[in-house]
């Protein structure tokens, strides 16, 4: 449903994503006015007994109109509202019975609602206030000019009215919430997906700085200690290495200054040394003792600590998945290492492939851990690959189980 708008005109209904929703002001228009026109006609020159001539021509003005409520509801409302108000004069010029209603009839004030529905559905209620206040002025107004006396029911055209357009303000206000409610949700989720991005990528930051931080400080001990390592080093590659060991003293202390913006005083028990492929075994054994059987295929492969520990947290992640979503689930984690393409010192590098499948829970009846996930885990694991220059391949199997591959380079310089 579309909210209150300004400039030109815009059709009812015309932001809603259902084709059936946006035709339905126009087809509901073009029924009131082909059951409307001959009956109004009928009934004010039958009837009420005013000319032929004069009845069908209020007939078309009081009815005709609707259509144009579609697109321009309050001009529609000055033709229709001035329409009724000029039939209701023009009944005092013929003797019509007393059962009958005035100075609006039924036909009219069914045609007046749905005028009034259009308007509660499009305009600013300041606008809606001044149009019912209009029609209560005009419908008093008329009540001393009765001819039959006046009476409660000579006020159904005011509280008919002024009911359609709190019913369609009401509507609007609702449908206009749940609008707002579905924007907010879908950025919320948004937010929520950016969060954990950043969140991911600064934990990921903070596992490299040890990571280099240990080859910056080997480097650092190497260069400090060539001079009494090394016998008759002439003074100038003394120099030289004295300058790659305060230059890597800087680098370090470079990297924990920009260190500290990342870590925060909930981070203490990220100063462990980073866990790695050697750690992966552990991880499975801590899973298995939380009744999930799983299969480990080890790799004793040396890789780089970045990429090493990148598997770590791909294969806790998944685990964790399967705690959470399919516990008891038969597991199996396989860790490979690929030769290069070329062979030793061809063009390709190797690749670390981490692989986790898993089955469907064993008990149809088990409930997960956690009915619904938020998919923030496999944010983090698609970060640390794309890190390192990998791929990662994650999605559900046809037996209800789920699998994820994950292929991470082994040449530094692919992902440097």
């Amino acid at each position: 449903m579309t909210s209150v708008k300004e400039g030109g005109p815009h059709a009812l209904f015309e932001g809603s994503s259902r084709r059936w929703v946006r035709l339905l002001p126009g087809v509901v228009a073009i029924v009131l006015c082909v059951c409307l026109l001959p009956a109004t006609s009928i009934l004010l020159t039958k009837y009420y007994g005013l000319i032929a001539v004069a009845g069908t021509g209020l007939a078309i003005a009081q009815v005709a109109p609707l259509l144009l409520a579609v697109v321009r509801p309050l001009q529609a409302w000055y033709v229709i509202f001035a329409a009724d108000v000029a039939g209701a004069l023009a009944l005092l010029t013929v003797d019509f019975p007393e059962r009958l209603l005035w100075p609006f009839p039924s036909v009219v004030m069914v045609g007046y609602v749905g005028l009034c529905l259009a308007l509660g559905l499009s305009e600013r209620r300041r606008t809606l206030l001044l149009v019912w206040l209009a029609t209560a002025a005009a419908n008093v107004t008329l009540m001393f000019f009765a001819p039959h006396g006046a009476g409660a029911m000579d006020l159904s055209f005011t509280v008919l009215g002024g009911l359609a357009l709190l019913v369609a303000v009401a509507l609007r206000e609702r449908t206009e919430a749940q609008r707002r409610l579905v924007e907010q949700e879908t950025i919320s989720e948004a937010e929520r997906a950016r969060r954990t991005l950043l969140e991911e990528r600064a934990r990921i930051a903070r596992e490299l700085h040890d990571v280099v931080a240990h080859h910056m400080s080997v480097i650092t001990v190497q260069a400090d200690s060539a001079e009494y390592r090394l016998d008759r080093l002439p003074p100038n590659v003394r120099e030289e290495f004295a300058n790659i060991a305060s230059t890597a003293r800087n680098s370090l202390g470079e990297m924990r200054r920009l260190l500290g913006v990342l870590r925060n005083e909930e981070t203490h028990d990220e100063l462990a040394p980073q866990p790695g492929l050697a750690q992966i075994g552990q991880l499975v054994d801590a899973i298995s003792r939380a009744h999930v059987p799983v299969e480990f295929s080890p790799c004793d492969a040396k890789v780089p600590e970045s990429v090493g520990l990148s598997a770590y947290r791909i294969v806790q992640e998944a685990l964790a998945n399967v705690v959470r979503h399919a516990p008891g689930a038969r597991t199996q984690v396989c860790l490979s290492v690929s030769e290069p393409s070329g062979g030793e010192g061809g063009a390709g590098g190797g690749r670390l492939t981490v692989l986790i499948v898993n089955g469907p829970s064993p008990e149809p009846r088990a409930v997960p851990l956690e009915s619904s996930g938020t998919g923030q885990g496999l944010v983090g694991m698609r970060e640390r690959v794309r890190l390192v220059g990998g791929t990662l391949e994650a999605g559900p199997l046809p037996d209800g189980g789920f699998r994820v591959a994950a292929r991470l380079p082994l040449n530094e310089e692919d992902f440097t």
